[in-house]
């Protein structure tokens, strides 16, 4: 059984068991990706959701508010109770059997594999010329219009994808999972596909997915910012022309214009180190969305910027994780 399971130490910083898991979930991650031949959690959970939402999403706007904090808090709660119950009933029953339990509930939280799979699947037939299969590709993965895109918008769709959903996909579960193990990184992909379902800000969800939103800006506001500084910190040792000097000053000034305030730092690192400038207009079913820009346009974005996004990504989550690790273990030293 992992150092999560012993009784009283269920959020205990890193342990060396707890660090192995984690290590085998990345691997089998990098290796398999989503382990969509599973039972996979995150469906169940959003299963839950959309049950919940159907019952409890009436009334007036304050009664509205009021169920969608509560359904927030059950759904989170619930979904780190279950985990943290199964994993001990299981090792309980043999150390063993809990500690495949929990690889398997990390691995489950992870999108490494998957989401450079997305970003290449639409460089490939951009670098071909394919704008329609490219296109095609974007609209998988984006919520926006693509139907009319050109090369570079093309190209800043997936770019913004991965460097944003470096954050969701990778970074901010590794540092739940540092900290408390599998139920807590279960615990924040419930927040995170909450928000991803009912945390919009238009007529239906404005006030039932406001808890939601909110959550989920709390709970990735240290990752994200975590997550700039790894990705400009490995952009120093990665091979590429990046644009180092001025890039932190640059994405603590553009990240903030960002409508999220998350997305905005990842996001804004990798325009700055591209040398490309991100955000702009949007169309969603037809309505045009006006985002503000991020970086600079030194030169227009192609399909090459979607493998350096990519390979930017990978050394964002190793660096990060680098940097979390010794953290909690001087934490762990200092307060043993």
């Amino acid at each position: 059984m992992s150092e999560w399971l012993l009784p009283g130490v269920i959020a205990a910083p890193l342990g060396l068991a707890g660090l192995g898991l984690l290590l085998a979930a990345l691997a089998l991650d990098l290796i398999a990706g989503d382990p969509r031949r599973l039972p996979h959690p995150v469906v169940g959970i959003g299963k839950l959701i959309s049950t919940l939402e159907a019952r409890m999403n009436h009334g007036a706007p304050l009664s509205r508010r009021r169920r969608g904090a509560l359904m927030t808090l059950g759904v989170v709660g619930a979904t780190y109770a279950v985990a943290w119950g199964l994993l001990a009933l299981l090792g309980g029953v043999h150390p063993w059997l809990g500690g495949l339990a929990e690889l398997w509930l990390l691995w489950s939280c992870l999108a490494i594999k998957g989401l450079a799979d997305a970003g290449r699947a639409v460089a490939l037939p951009l670098a071909a010329g394919d704008l329609v299969a490219a296109r095609r590709a974007l609209g998988m993965i984006v919520g926006r219009d693509t139907d009319q895109l050109s090369e570079s918008e093309i190209a800043r769709g997936a770019v913004e994808t991965v460097a944003e959903n470096t954050v969701d996909g990778i970074t901010a579960p590794l540092f739940w999972a540092l900290i408390g193990g599998a139920p807590l990184a279960l615990a924040y992909k419930a927040v995170n596909t909450l928000d991803s379902m009912v945390g919009y800000r238009n007529e239906r969800y404005g006030d039932f997915g406001w808890a939601s939103a909110r959550l989920d800006d709390l709970a990735n506001w240290p990752a994200a910012r975590l997550t700039a500084v790894a990705i400009w910190l490995s952009s120093w040792w990665l091979p590429g022309a990046w644009r180092r000097r001025g890039a932190w000053a640059a994405t603590r000034r553009d990240a903030p214009r960002h409508p999220s305030p998350n997305a905005g730092w990842p996001e804004a690192m990798v325009a700055n180190l591209l040398g490309v400038q991100l955000g702009g207009v949007n169309v969603y079913a037809g309505e045009v969305s006006h985002r503000a820009t991020l970086g600079s346009p030194h030169r227009p974005l192609c399909a090459a910027d979607i493998g350096a996004a990519v390979r930017l990504m990978h050394g964002g989550w190793i660096m990060g994780l680098l940097l979390m690790a010794v953290a909690l273990l001087i934490l762990r030293g200092v307060f043993a």
